[in-house]
């Protein structure tokens, strides 16, 4: 998924960016209130990571900005205070979450999926269309009762179309989706790793779920009923 981090110590910022990019996610950086602000309201974001104690204006009074802008991005608020006041200052101004620093990046990264599953489609612990099966928490994939290795880029790819199946989803929408706001490549990068991805879960089981809609873009086949 695609996560916006807004934190303006640049030591945190880049280790929570490597952490969650390990972890398979897109990651864009915004320093300071303003830029977090403009960034979330110009991208699609599956979660926000709001520190408190930004430059420009505070994390409560952006996470106030965005719910009244409209967006409904799962906000995991960043302090290092741990009084009950702050954090529920925080949870009134529209957060879903806070962690108190310092924090373990393996249990942001665990509520971040779990934030996830939150918003208004159904978000189900196990991805799964037919045989096809993906586990976020754990970073695993089966076709059938075959586990399947992927790349981290694989996985995050193959986690779209999950939580799309039966839609066409253009080159743009999975660059987005997948790679972070930094990416300046070429639409190729899509085709190459859909095409990596069908070597995978699709080639060795004799299966052609991942469909190509010419002109469009791809789209995982649903599965038909028994």
């Amino acid at each position: 998924m695609r996560v916006l981090v807004i934190e303006d110590e640049v030591r945190m910022a880049r280790l929570v960016k490597r952490a969650l990019e390990e972890e398979g996610h897109a990651v864009d950086i915004a320093g300071d209130g303003p830029d977090g602000l403009w960034m979330a309201k110009e991208n699609r974001y599956a979660a926000i990571v709001l520190d408190v104690m930004l430059p420009g204006f505070d994390g409560f009074e952006l996470c106030r900005r965005l719910r009244e802008a409209g967006i409904w991005a799962p906000v995991l608020m960043l302090t290092a205070r741990n009084e009950v006041g702050d954090r529920v200052r925080g949870l009134d101004a529209g957060a879903d979450d806070y962690l108190v620093k310092p924090f373990s990046l393996l249990e942001l990264a665990a509520r971040l999926r779990a934030l996830a599953r939150r918003d208004d489609r159904r978000r189900p612990a196990v991805l799964s269309e037919g045989d096809l099966r993906l586990d976020p928490a754990s970073k695993r994939a089966w076709r059938g009762e075959a586990e399947v290795s992927l790349s981290p880029k694989e996985f995050s790819l193959l986690e779209f179309f999950l939580r799309h199946p039966g839609t066409v989803l253009s080159r743009s929408q999975i660059i987005e989706a997948v790679w972070d706001f930094a990416y300046d490549g070429g639409s190729n990068v899509v085709d190459q790793y859909v095409n990596y991805l069908r070597r995978k879960i699709d080639a060795p089981f004799g299966r052609q779920d991942i469909e190509t809609v010419r002109g469009m873009g791809y789209r995982l086949r649903l599965a038909r009923p028994e």
